[in-house]
């Protein structure tokens, strides 16, 4: 963003401001021309400008929302966007309007009333002679820093009207550039903003009947349909509506109007009041600019804006494809911009929050298929289990008075090898030991109990169950065992003992 608090552009800088007041950019001011082109760069004879933040009929809110108003028919690129090329604009026109984009690229002319206005004020600023004396000087100063705000009246004679300083003039110091977003929309789309000075939830509560009066705004034809394409909030509690309009044929067949010729009916000075009485503040359509057009605007400095400032800020631009330097002028617009950054702030803030939401709920819900997994894991295995217990039962009963045959005889033969590495206390008999322990010991100790549910086979179960008696048999044997081996140690223990001591008497 490039801001122009430095020192006035000079000759140069005055002559481009006086000679594009309100054309080349899009008249910051408002003009009270009757006559000129709704798309021409030319700058009609003006009689008078009141500054870009006055109030006016119609508001205009840069590209989406305008940087200007205008009384007259505006020869600026505000009316010509507003009309036929959807930007926006930075005027907005109230009584003709014309489609033909042969004026929007004519050129600028120099008129009487402009050279006047700037010798008056090259003459309020450096020269006056209302008093002529010492006291000009101080008032030369006093204009100059009325001209420096942008605001005020210059007195410099007293056979002349004093000069009315606005921030449109070229020794305003409170100016910036920004930029905004280039629509991608067709004229072919047809979409037209309307901009109601309503809450967002007033026109969602009523979305049908607005559809349904600017249907009769149209002339309530039925083969029209009034369709929504977008509702946004925006600042100060008005909120952008963007529809569009399909036109059906007799033959079947249906198209959207043109977005210029829906604007253009919009326009009209009775269908305007009907859309005021809805609410409506502002209509502009909202299609794309072609490269010849964008070219032309930013060649030609906006009114009041330093060309070197301009060309500034056309260099850093950071994407020239998609972004167009627009200027600012006066803290109002400044602070416009802002509410708009803190609401879209807001809004991209909303939506992270819905998305995160939804990754929260996706991650629950992954879970629970998880688990939901690993139990029909399970349940599978079970089955399959059960239906090789019935393969199995019902192969014996299939085979039952046979003799058995070489490929039977082998796989029994594997099977008792595979039983027999089973029964191996080495081998998976002792593994099944250690993990029979610690189940113990996690029932002794009262282990956590996990989530998830784990089943095991009733015959596995019960083989498990066998198995453990037969060990238990086992060590039982082992111990009787043992302990009729330490009753015969005794035994003859003591019989060795008696010996010894029978002997020693005998050779005593």
């Amino acid at each position: 963003m490039a801001f122009n608090f430095g020192a006035p552009s000079g000759t140069s800088g005055t002559s481009t401001a006086t000679a594009v007041p309100a054309g080349g950019f899009g008249g910051f001011g408002t003009t009270t021309t009757t006559a000129g082109s709704a798309f021409s760069f030319s700058a009609p004879t003006n009689t008078g400008s009141t500054g870009l933040l006055g109030g006016t009929q119609n508001k205009g809110f840069g590209f989406g929302t305008g940087f200007g108003t205008t009384t007259g028919t505006g020869t600026g690129l505000g009316t010509g966007l507003g009309t036929g090329l959807g930007f926006g604009g930075f005027n907005t026109q109230q009584q003709q309007q014309q489609t033909s984009l042969g004026g929007l690229f004519s050129q600028p002319t120099q008129a009487p009333a402009q050279s006047t206005q700037l010798i008056n004020t090259a003459s309020a600023l450096s020269a006056p002679t209302l008093l002529g004396d010492e006291r000009d000087a101080i008032l030369a100063k006093w204009n100059q820093l009325q001209a420096f705000w942008g605001t005020g009246k210059g007195y410099f004679n007293n056979n002349i009207p004093p000069v009315e300083f606005t921030q449109e003039n070229p020794f305003c110091r409170f100016k910036a550039v920004g930029y905004s977003c280039m629509p991608n929309n067709k004229d072919e789309d047809g979409l037209v903003v309307l901009i109601f000075n309503k809450k967002e939830t007033d026109i969602r509560s009523q979305q049908q009947q607005l559809v349904e009066s600017l249907h009769k705004v149209l002339g309530g034809n039925q083969t029209l349909t009034v369709n929504v394409e977008g509702i946004k909030t925006l600042p100060d509690d008005q909120t952008e509506v963007v529809i569009y309009v399909v036109e059906r044929s007799p033959n079947g067949t249906s198209r959207r109007v043109p977005a210029t010729t829906l604007y253009a009916h919009f326009e009209q000075a009775n269908i305007k009041a009907q859309l005021q009485q809805l609410g409506v503040t502002l209509s502009m359509t909202r299609t794309e600019l072609s490269p010849a057009q964008i070219k032309q605007l930013l060649q030609n400095p906006p009114a009041g804006v330093d060309p070197i400032i301009w060309e500034q800020a056309k260099v850093d631009n950071p994407d020239s494809e998609k972004l167009i330097p627009v200027p600012m002028v006066g803290f109002k617009e400044l602070l416009r911009r802002l509410k708009v950054q803190d609401q879209m702030t807001k809004q991209h803030q909303t939506r992270l929050d819905i998305i995160s939401e939804d990754i929260s709920e996706l991650q629950k819900n992954q879970t629970t298929t998880m688990a939901k997994i690993a139990q029909y894991k399970r349940k599978l295995m079970e089955l399959s289990h059960r239906t090789l217990q019935v393969l199995i039962k019902q192969e014996i009963q299939r085979k039952s008075g046979y003799a058995i045959q070489a490929d039977e005889e082998q796989l029994r033969v594997q099977l008792d090898t595979i039983q027999g590495e089973l029964n191996a206390p080495t081998q998976f008999k002792g593994r099944l030991n250690e993990l029979m322990s610690q189940i113990r010991m996690q029932n002794h100790f009262g282990a956590v109990k996990s989530e998830e549910k784990y089943y095991i086979d009733a015959d596995l179960l019960r083989e498990i169950k066998q198995h453990l008696k037969q060990q238990q048999e086992g060590l039982s044997h082992l111990i009787s065992i043992i302990k009729d081996d330490l009753e015969d140690i005794k035994l003859v223990e003591h019989g060795l003992n008696e010996t010894i001591h029978s002997r020693g008497g005998v050779f005593s």
